[in-house]
């Protein structure tokens, strides 16, 4: 019986695993293996929710596999060592494994073919488009995202038919030893994104298959925190519990379905949203730098002020800003943030705060479900306006106008923070606005149970516009030279 090894990375999925599919084209029987490696665990972009995430989704896959026959092998160790000692207990054709972008992962592999005396095979999967696939005609990567999107959409739509089926059964998994997965840290009760496949097939069927699919309505919801507007795949499709191709062959068949053009730009935006996604891969795959540094490599020379006291208020949600506090107490009671949040307190940790890109960016690798280098890297970079297809870098967030508009009645507020749950809609976004006697009417004392702003907007605006233009001259100067 031919076996082959099916090494489980990014992929805790048995429905369109281009990995796992084809081993089984290889071999009649596969190994699947996971590995625990140091080097990912102890980075200090780990957070422990993530970690507790991952364990129990590879819990879950587990229990697939089980359910058909085969079973998840876990072991501790560095990649290389694992897999060589693996295929010399085993007579295996080949490793399996889909290809991964990061500068690791690139690192990685690299060493992991060199070591293995058999082959390693990589397959796609990760992205829905390869960074080598959504190319310029001669071959140069795109850097604005525009252009790239149309490139993208160029190839032929997915449909279902494109999408693998699980397998229904497997063969038994040779007699090897596995480790146990750590009994911590576990994912608390609290979480409402559950791991596993099974929950990220029923929430993207919720999404796109509903009575009144939420995906055609996604144009006008996606930037209103306040309301479940968006599909919250991202953690899935960060471990891969679900497929990105199965994602875009649904939104494809929602435009296709849609009853009129508003349900149909609905379907497209979000499609665009996964596009943005495998631009942001093509981008960490094609300019490794990001992941140190700016794009932009000019505003590496910018004075960040860097103030532990300001930043320490940003992450607890103390600034005195109701939005920005609301979005950060969202994360640290979640693990998630809304991507319009996200945005805004972005700009505001930046722009407002003067605080390096990369701390923030560090902040929420440690503390989302869904941190993923490529796409966190790239928002904080958009946001900053250091990196490529960003916002200008005079493009600054009002933290007030921000609310305003996209939380105009501060349900979301009054939900996060609930000190200002009195306040009035007129005072929700500047509480600080209010008198002390309407203060007192709505026990929310600023200063006392509520803090009065960390900075002035206005003053912060003019003095970031001063900084980044600094940068840039420096940056001309030496170009000059």
């Amino acid at each position: 019986m031919r076996t082959a090894v099916w090494w489980v990375r990014r992929d805790l999925r048995l429905t369109d695993n281009q990995a796992l599919h084809a081993a089984l084209v290889d071999a009649e029987r596969v190994i699947p293996i996971f590995v625990l490696d140091p080097a990912l665990l102890n980075s200090r972009n780990v957070g422990e929710r993530r970690v507790a995430f991952l364990f129990e989704g590879l819990r879950l896959l587990d229990a697939d596999l089980r359910a058909r026959g085969a079973r998840l092998i876990i072991r501790h160790g560095a990649p290389t060592s694992v897999l060589s000692t693996l295929c010399r207990e085993v007579d295996v054709v080949a490793v399996y494994a889909e290809r991964d972008y990061s500068p690791y992962a690139v690192a990685r592999d690299n060493a992991v073919a060199a070591a293995l005396s058999t082959p390693l095979i990589m397959t796609d999967g990760l992205t829905i488009r390869t960074p080598d696939a959504t190319c310029k005609d001669d071959g140069a990567p795109y850097t604005v995202f525009t252009p790239y999107g149309r490139r993208w959409r160029a190839h032929a739509p997915l449909s279902q038919p494109d999408i693998l089926p699980a397998p229904h059964t497997l063969f038994p998994v040779p007699d090897v030893t596995s480790d146990a997965l750590p009994d911590a840290p576990t994912l608390e009760a609290s979480i409402v994104l559950r791991p596993g496949e099974a929950e990220a097939q029923a929430r993207l069927a919720a999404f796109v298959q509903a009575e009144q699919p939420p995906i055609f309505q996604y144009a006008e919801q996606r930037n209103l925190p306040a309301i479940d507007g968006t599909a919250m795949l991202s953690p899935y499709l960060r471990f891969g519990m679900v497929s990105p191709r199965q994602a875009a062959a649904a939104a494809y068949a929602a435009i296709e379905a849609a009853p009129n053009n508003d349900a149909r730009t609905g379907a497209d935006t979000w499609l665009t949203e996964l596009i943005w996604r495998d631009f942001y891969f093509s981008i960490l795959y094609h300019f490794p730098h990001v992941a140190r540094g700016s794009f932009h490599r000019a505003y590496d020379a910018i004075e960040w002020q860097n103030d532990p006291d300001h930043f320490a208020a940003w992450r607890v949600g103390q600034t005195g800003y109701p939005f920005i506090d609301a979005a950060m107490r969202q994360l640290a009671a979640t693990g998630w943030m809304h991507n319009r949040a996200r945005m805004a307190v972005a700009s505001f940790l930046v722009k407002d705060l003067l605080i390096d890109w990369r701390w923030g960016e560090r902040w929420f690798m440690q503390m989302l479900l869904d941190g993923d280098l490529a796409a966190n890297n790239g928002g904080w970079q958009w946001s900053a306006g250091t990196g490529t297809d960003a916002a200008p870098y005079f493009r600054i967030f009002n933290p007030t106008s921000q609310g305003q508009k996209f939380d105009p009645t501060g349900a979301y507020v009054r939900r996060w923070v609930p000190e200002l749950r009195n306040v009035p809609d007129k005072y929700i976004h500047e509480p600080w606005r209010m008198l002390r006697s309407e203060q007192l009417r709505t026990g929310c004392l600023i200063g006392q149970h509520y803090p009065a702003p960390i900075v002035d907007h206005n003053v912060a605006r003019k003095r970031v516009l001063s900084v980044y233009k600094k940068a840039r001259e420096g940056e001309s100067e030496k170009l000059g030279r």
